[in-house]
């Protein structure tokens, strides 16, 4: 994954008009731990709203979600993904480089039945979106074929988990170990602490021993799945997922991981709920 010193020089690394038009950056690096928010969070609104969101909450790194800029229909997202004009992905790193705020990564999701073409287009949206870290939901069984396309394209590309435990689904550690053995040093992990802390693993140890992997966190706290039930969604500090020790642990070891909010949980008002969320991890991190 990118060196502390890579990713400083790829943040400031604005295109010319951007840097010259764009107003101050939000800082919300705390302890040395980059902090932002998976757009993902903000998903009761369009985009730009989100934008203004991540400005106002006062958030300097965002990974965007493609469901804030892919069709909602399931037939016109298909055609999306294999004809979406790449200079809309520039404009929307215009917009996010405008607010003063960093893109660190796109999230696009990789089903199965994903055609070559669809996953390739996926890889160029991230290049014309100016990120180096591509998330995505995905099979294990997947992650050769996912893996020639990072390879490819050079882009650090996790596998990211959920708590379910299905069979071929990311959610324990073998399910990492499994997919990573033998793979570029481009496939890699994004891990969600309350995702894999729901499926009954420790996050903490995870990271000491994986950090070199993992291209962002999510953020989030759950409870631990039980008696065949998902865990259910937090407030920060509410559950079982060790989430100040995670961010400790970043701010000990100063990993150039960026930690990401990703907010779940039934909330009041989402940028309340997300300005929450960031001053458990401020004071996390003090």
């Amino acid at each position: 994954m990118l060196t502390r010193r890579e990713f400083g020089k790829l943040a400031l690394a604005l295109p010319p008009a951007a840097a010259r038009q764009a107003p101050a950056r939000i800082h919300s690096t705390f302890g040395g731990v980059m902090v932002g928010a998976q757009t993902y969070s903000f998903r009761d609104r369009a985009l730009d709203a989100a934008i203004e969101a991540l400005r106002q909450i006062g958030l300097g790194f965002a990974e965007l979600s493609a469901r804030h800029v892919q069709p909602a229909d399931a037939a016109a997202a298909k055609a999306w993904r294999t004809t979406a004009p790449l200079d809309d992905f520039r404009r929307v790193r215009r917009k996010f480089d405008d607010a003063g705020i960093v893109l660190v990564a796109f999230t696009y999701n990789i089903r199965a039945d994903f055609t070559d073409a669809e996953i390739e287009h996926g890889f160029k949206m991230a290049e014309a979106l100016g990120v180096k870290r591509l998330n995505a939901s995905a099979t294990v069984a997947s992650s050769a074929r996912i893996d020639s396309f990072a390879r490819r394209h050079r882009i650090f590309t996790g596998m990211h988990n959920h708590a379910s435990m299905a069979p071929n689904e990311f959610s324990t550690p073998d399910d990492f170990e499994t997919a990573l053995t033998g793979r570029s040093k481009y496939l890699g992990m994004n891990l969600d602490i309350g995702h894999f802390t729901a499926a009954g693993f420790d996050p903490v140890a995870f990271l000491e021993q994986n950090h070199a992997r993992i291209t962002t966190l999510h953020i989030k706290d759950r409870k631990r799945n039980r008696d065949g039930k998902q865990g259910a969604n937090v407030p920060l500090g509410q559950g079982d997922t060790p989430v100040k020790e995670v961010l400790q642990l970043l701010k000990a070891k100063r990993y150039p991981i960026p930690a990401m909010i990703e907010y779940e949980y039934d909330g009041a008002d989402t940028v309340v709920e997300v300005r929450r969320c960031l001053d458990y991890v401020k004071e996390a991190l003090a």
